[in-house]
């Protein structure tokens, strides 16, 4: 990955709960801010998603992309941009941390790019955006349901 911005959450569960929420991608529309479909299109022997198509509608950035996913078990995820409109680059990982005591340290990184041209600090702002809000959406969803 290029240029990144990372970010991390306490998330009070385990990293198997958090990770079942984090592959359950016909629940984000539910929970993810801006996103509006999140449809599997190809999966892996395991079950677990390869490609996903999103549809994205987070002011500024409105744009429908497919990502490419590779899982770690309970460990992490980390995914590419298989095909987009506005996005050029779309790639990020969520690693998870068991802490031992029932928490989940769950680290985001993100790169992205865009097609239209933008100053490195308002990507990496809009980076942090992103991150944020996922991390803050991605703890109250897996808290709400433990």
């Amino acid at each position: 990955m290029a240029e990144q911005t990372t970010s991390s959450i306490v998330v009070d569960a385990a990293p198997a709960a958090v990770m079942a929420v984090i592959a359950d991608f016909a629940a984000y529309p539910a929970w993810a801010k801006g996103v509006t479909v999140a449809d599997v299109v190809a999966s892996h022997p395991d079950g677990r998603a390869e490609k996903v198509f999103f549809s994205l509608d987070v002011a500024p950035i409105k744009d429908e992309y497919t990502l490419a996913y590779v899982w770690d078990g309970d460990r992490g995820v980390t995914w590419t941009l298989a095909e987009g409109k506005m996005l050029r680059a779309l790639d990020g990982a969520y690693l998870l941390r068991d802490r031992g005591d029932g928490t989940t340290e769950v680290t985001y990184r993100l790169a992205l790019d865009v097609s239209i041209p933008l100053i490195g600090m308002l990507k990496r702002k809009g980076e942090k955006i992103l991150i944020d809000t996922a991390l803050k959406g991605l703890k109250k969803r897996v808290e709400s349901l433990a």
